[in-house]
């Protein structure tokens, strides 16, 4: 994603909406199973590979990028999270990735491979619906993780992933006033729709700010790059006022060893296997860094 068109980590990979018909998660009161917004031939097809190529068995981290690679070519499409002004859905369309669910649906789809569980759409949401909502759980507009520090805190907090920035050499505080959502409530569907929205949200984002975010510089980058594997998370950190990444992705060692970088990309409008990740740093002004997580293996609990 280019830094000049950011909007927040899902608003501002793009500004249209697409004309899916999004489903949520079934409420006491719907008797329809959650059912993927579009994609069902994705799904499939990743359902068949996982059983013809056994990813099951593999690290979780290993698997997060064997599916990430298998969702190459696939289109990029941005704002399809929002398509409701009241009521937050969680939307799982895998006919169209942006750079934040194309992480989202890989992390969720090792999940279930690697904890056994029935590869369902409905599965897959539940993933999701963990990853994408603050607890775990989608509460409104406000309770989705908007920003990559805020979702990486979360995730980690609970378990899904373990920031790994914090222990990388040479990484130094983020120190960013994260308030560009609050700052362009027009910009937001649902800020627009419901301008009481915007105070919370505000100091929200003050009590985010104060956390020790940690990144590692572009410039130290190549000092760290043995230290990365295949299927650790990537926040792009950014110079731009008010947001602390302007894009995400996974790292992808290749067969030579070179550490690429995974992703949705907007400048080129599908998923693709990117070229080595400090080339990628180099050719955006203001990408400053990295933030990192790396995906755990989830616990399977027993009652």
């Amino acid at each position: 994603m280019k830094p000049e068109n950011l909007l927040t980590r899902r608003r501002l990979l793009a500004q249209s909406a697409v004309g899916i018909a999004a489903i949520a998660l079934p409420s006491v009161l719907q008797a329809a199973p959650p059912a993927l917004a579009g994609g069902a031939d994705v799904f499939a097809r990743l359902a068949r590979m996982s059983k013809e190529t056994r990813w099951a068995p593999l690290p979780i981290g290993v698997l997060v990028g064997e599916i990430g690679l298998a969702l190459v070519g696939t289109p990029y499409v941005g704002g399809t999270l929002e398509v409701d002004d009241d009521r937050e859905t969680c939307v799982v369309n895998l006919a169209g990735l942006d750079c934040v669910t194309f992480y989202e649906v890989a992390l969720g789809f090792a999940r279930i491979l690697r904890l056994g569980a029935p590869l369902t759409p409905a599965r897959l949401i539940a993933e999701v619906e963990k990853m994408r909502y603050r607890g775990g759980h989608a509460d409104g507009y406000l309770s989705r993780l908007h920003y990559t520090s805020d979702w990486l805190y979360d995730n980690n907090r609970r378990g899904i992933v373990k920031l790994a920035s914090p222990l990388l050499p040479g990484a130094i505080p983020l120190d960013k006033e994260l308030n560009f959502m609050s700052s362009h409530p027009t910009a937001y569907r649902q800020l627009k729709a419901h301008p009481e929205w915007v105070k919370k949200l505000a100091a929200m984002e003050h009590i985010w700010s104060m956390r020790k975010t940690m990144y590692v510089p572009n410039d130290v980058v190549p000092m760290v790059e043995s230290l990365l594997e295949t299927g650790d998370i990537l926040g792009i950190a950014t110079s731009a006022p008010g947001l602390d990444t302007s894009h995400t992705g996974l790292c992808y060692r290749d067969h030579e060893g070179a550490l690429r970088i995974l992703h949705a990309s907007s400048a080129h409008k599908k998923v693709e296997l990117g070229p080595r990740l400090v080339d990628y740093l180099a050719s955006v002004k203001k990408d400053i860094g990295i933030l990192v997580a790396r995906p755990m293996e989830p616990v399977q609990i027993r009652h």
